[in-house]
């Protein structure tokens, strides 16, 4: 083997223990299935009680609405809602269904962190939207956030149309 191939030899060697020990540091790094299924509990129950504490508050503003935990194969959160019967004059009886619901969907092997927000005001949707990030790389304050200013909407759309 001339020096040439030697060296072209060695240096492709170097190049695949290097490709090698990158591997396995980003093995060693990667979240295993119950570390992932861990960090997710800590955020639904993270989560759910801020859903909690902020959902608590509209029965305060607006009399009338009850307030439920949520919690089971649909997710982790709260929901509040009020039944009004609309009795206009000249009109026929009709119900007005209000309700909103926050919850964090329950784990999966997709191993993302989940929230979901359902409204309707009056029979009417309001919203209905679904956020998700990577487990790994979710950033719970970023929820939080997403939480206050769904239901500051809620009350703010109800508030616009009672």
């Amino acid at each position: 083997m001339s020096d040439f191939e030697q060296r072209l030899q060695k240096a492709i060697d170097r190049g695949e223990n290097r490709r090698d020990s990158r591997e396995a540091e980003a093995r060693q790094r990667a979240m295993s299935d119950d570390d992932l299924k861990t960090l997710h509990t800590k955020y639904r129950l993270e989560l759910s009680e801020h859903i909690e504490k902020s959902i608590q508050q509209l029965p305060d503003h607006f009399p009338g609405f009850r307030f439920e935990t949520i919690f089971g194969e649909k997710g982790w959160g709260a929901a509040c809602s009020r039944d009004d019967l609309d009795a206009s004059s000249g009109r026929k009886r009709a119900n007005a269904y209000s309700r909103v619901e926050l919850t964090v969907r329950p784990f999966s092997n997709l191993f993302v962190l989940e929230l979901v927000g359902k409204a309707t005001i009056s029979n009417k949707e309001a919203f209905n939207r679904t956020v998700f990030e990577e487990l790994e790389k979710a950033d719970p304050q970023r929820f939080h956030e997403l939480i206050d200013t769904w239901v500051v909407e809620y009350a703010e759309l109800y508030a616009a149309k009672r």
